[in-house]
């Protein structure tokens, strides 16, 4: 029975979240273009026209139309199909592995502001302050209601979740002569510490660390990048952290076990 429960609930979360997923490409299109996100109402960014009902269901919508608008048949971008579908997913396996708790509630506001920090940091390198200060504020008073671990271990993590990562970025930067990591990474990491604790927050750092070294080698040896090039680290943070918000104390203990 209560597999059943965790099943439905994950279904729900999976709808629900292409509907947030839908209003997360907004915020993070008009965030990168200084608009208000709520003016004015959803419209095709080509020919401006204001976009029905019919034209803003998740997925389908994108699907039926070829990735084409409806009005002026210019190239909708992908990354709205793609940030409808990853959220929606991301949602669903927050309700699998969290059920029908309040942590669930903590999982979907984490996938939320990754899912726009992502989506920016692809476009054009910049996680933006106003989703960060978002996202620790609305993560403090979350931590206050809803935690497992003592309330000083998320506000110490939140501390040394930036400075950690700003040390990284201050020595890496020194010996290479450029800046290795910019300031929004390092304020994403003072979020991550809030909402996983210091425990966790060490193994996000390591995972995210290694995501990225082994993708950029990847693509280094594709030819996709340069060497030196700089590439936007906020996915790979958002990687490490949610496998390590999922499977961290397993990770943990699994490691722990080759000890001696």
């Amino acid at each position: 029975m209560e597999t059943q429960i965790i099943i439905y609930l994950s279904i729900f979360l999976f709808f629900f979240g292409l509907l947030i997923g839908s209003f997360l490409n907004v915020v993070a299109i008009r965030m990168l273009k200084g608009e208000s996100i709520s003016f004015p109402p959803s419209h095709c960014t080509t020919c401006k026209h204001p976009l029905k009902p019919w034209d803003l269901i998740p997925l389908l919508s994108y699907l039926s139309l070829k990735g084409k608008c409806r009005y002026c048949h210019a190239r909708v971008s992908p990354a709205y199909f793609w940030g409808e579908l990853t959220t929606g997913l991301l949602f669903a396996w927050a309700g699998w592995m969290f059920g029908w708790q309040l942590e669930t509630i903590v999982a979907l506001f984490i996938i939320s502001i990754f899912v726009v920090i992502v989506q920016t940091d692809l476009r054009e390198m910049i996680i933006p302050n106003k989703v960060i200060a978002f996202g620790v504020a609305s993560g403090i008073v979350l931590r206050i209601f809803i935690h497992e671990l003592p309330l000083w271990n998320y506000g110490l993590s939140l501390v040394l979740g930036g400075g950690i990562i700003y040390l990284i970025s201050a020595v890496s930067s020194f010996i290479l002569k450029k800046e290795a990591m910019g300031g929004g990474d390092v304020k994403l990491f003072a979020f991550v510490g809030l909402m996983l604790g210091f425990k966790l927050l060490l193994l996000s750092i390591f995972l995210a660390s290694l995501a990225g070294f082994l993708i950029g080698v990847i693509l280094l040896l594709s030819g996709r990048t340069k060497a030196g090039a700089y590439i936007p680290f906020g996915p790979y943070i958002a990687l490490g952290s949610l496998i390590t918000y999922g499977w961290g104390n397993s990770i943990i203990a699994w490691y722990l076990a080759f000890l001696p």
